[in-house]
């Protein structure tokens, strides 16, 4: 059995967790500039206070789950400010504190809050090279250069005291075989989401069900699915995994809104779906097998307080 079995026990236990929803378009409504290749990691350095304000506030919105703010946090990113790993993976450990310590005040305000979970977010090494490619997964290391990307991100996420790790936003399924290796190494529980093609396959092209068959025996892999994605793929794509994993699945898509990885902008919905609110969607994704569910970029606190209202945790839809 992995050490840190949070996650997976709460799953056993029969509940369905609300995940918080963006991070860093909370950071920019707080005047936060994130243009920027370190993206919200940039807050680590120079705002923390606000990191640990926007955890509150979806804490204080329904989530049980709040997801670090360490996406683009590399000893390889800072280093282009000057830092050395040591004050890099500092910063790593600080966004697993402000986490924990959103959680702590909100417990002590509300004594009667269900439990809640701290994820290490563990983004991909397109994140690091901030060019979009963690929508194409279009780059390629060895599994030896993958795992040493990650290797001192993960270790500090899990000193630090994370609950379990959020591998997430993952394009490509070499990638996931290296991550897969560094969960075994550290005997850490996660979840693997991933960036979608299409219903059917990852962004590099893999199909889904190929994904589910290499987590799928994984015991350290408590749920598998997707993020950061159209909300209008997300229905198919839980019905495609649902069909060959039996593991708990987790969804957590942007907005509704279609971004644009060269602009860095975001327009109008594709459409292709009857409704564009996590909360309307909520009750579909759990028939398919959705246990845990969120929102990813330009979803807000407000969205999920109306997803929390209707997905009680443990509950059926």
């Amino acid at each position: 059995m992995p050490h840190n079995t949070a996650l997976s026990t709460l799953l056993d236990s029969g509940q369905d967790l609300v995940l918080d929803g963006a991070l860093a378009t909370e950071l920019e409504a707080h005047g936060c500039d994130l243009e920027d290749a370190l993206w919200s990691a940039k807050v680590l350095l120079e705002q923390p206070h606000l990191i640990k304000q926007v955890h509150r506030d979806y804490f204080d919105a329904g989530a049980s789950v709040a997801i670090t703010a360490s996406y683009q946090a590399t000893p390889q990113g800072f280093a282009r400010r000057g830092l050395g790993e040591r004050e890099a993976l500092e910063l790593v450990a600080l966004s697993v504190q402000l986490a924990d310590e959103a959680r702590r005040e909100h417990v002590e305000a509300n004594p009667s809050s269900g439990p809640l979970l701290v994820a290490g977010s563990v983004g991909p090494y397109g994140a690091y090279l901030a060019d979009g490619s963690e929508y194409r997964g279009d780059y390629t290391l060895s599994s030896r250069e993958f795992m040493d990307f990650h290797r001192p991100r993960i270790a500090a996420l899990v000193e630090a005291g994370a609950d379990f790790l959020a591998c997430e936003t993952l394009p490509s399924f070499a990638e996931a075989e290296a991550l897969l290796a560094l969960v075994e190494e550290f005997d850490v529980e996660s979840w693997f989401t991933f960036t979608l093609r299409d219903a059917e396959h990852i962004s590099d092209g893999t199909p889904l069900a190929e994904v589910a068959a290499l987590l799928r025996t994984e015991p350290r892999v408590a749920a598998v699915g997707v993020n950061c994605v159209p909300l209008e793929l997300v229905t198919s794509a839980l019905g495609t995994l649902n069909g060959v994993s039996d593991k708990p699945l987790v969804a957590y898509p942007n907005s509704g809104e279609t971004y644009d990885a060269v602009t860095k902008t975001w327009g109008p919905s594709a459409g292709g779906q009857g409704t564009t609110t996590l909360a309307g969607n909520a009750a579909d994704w759990r028939e398919r097998g959705a246990r845990l569910i969120g929102g990813c970029c330009r979803t807000t606190p407000r969205d999920i307080a109306e997803l929390a209202t209707n997905m009680t945790p443990g509950d059926p839809a």
